[in-house]
């Protein structure tokens, strides 16, 4: 009974750990893109609503849905074990490499852009030049004609 118990409480400081890291993903998702408070709010309701999920996943799988104290204890603990000595080195770690993957990106895309402005100004330019000037003759052409029949009619 005291090993069954001490195992459920080393799953749920693990299940505290999954909730610190799930926390970590949004603030690492809120230091790279700036969001308004009405996204802030939504992203926190979420948060809550996955880790629940989470949390009740672990008790009905691990204890088949009977709530123990130290259930909360063990998530509350391994929550403060994952702030304390793993949070930091995540958010910086994390941080960086998709930092890296956007200046990353933005490299390759500059390629693209270069070529797209050649494309650009070889094909589509020439093409909405000739679209431009055959629209502005068929209008000529239109209000002439319709002179014609004026001019017929009197």
């Amino acid at each position: 009974m005291v090993t069954n118990q001490a195992y459920l409480f080393l799953i749920f400081i693990i299940t505290g750990i999954i909730i610190g890291l799930l926390f970590d993903f949004f603030r690492i998702y809120r230091k790279i893109v700036k969001t308004s408070d009405f996204v802030t709010y939504l992203q926190d309701m979420m948060f809550w609503i996955l880790s629940g999920m989470i949390v009740l996943y672990a008790v009905f799988i691990f204890n088949n849905g009977e709530l123990r104290l130290f259930m909360f204890l063990g998530i509350l603990l391994g929550t403060i074990i994952y702030m304390i000595f793993i949070s930091t080195y995540i958010i910086k770690i994390n941080v960086k490499i998709i930092n890296m993957i956007i200046k990353f990106l933005k490299i390759i895309i500059i390629p693209f852009n270069f070529i797209y402005g050649i494309i650009h100004k070889i094909i589509f330019k020439p093409i909405t030049f000739l679209f431009i000037n055959v629209n502005k003759s068929f209008n000529n052409f239109l209000k002439k004609a319709q002179k014609i029949k004026n001019i017929v009619k009197n």
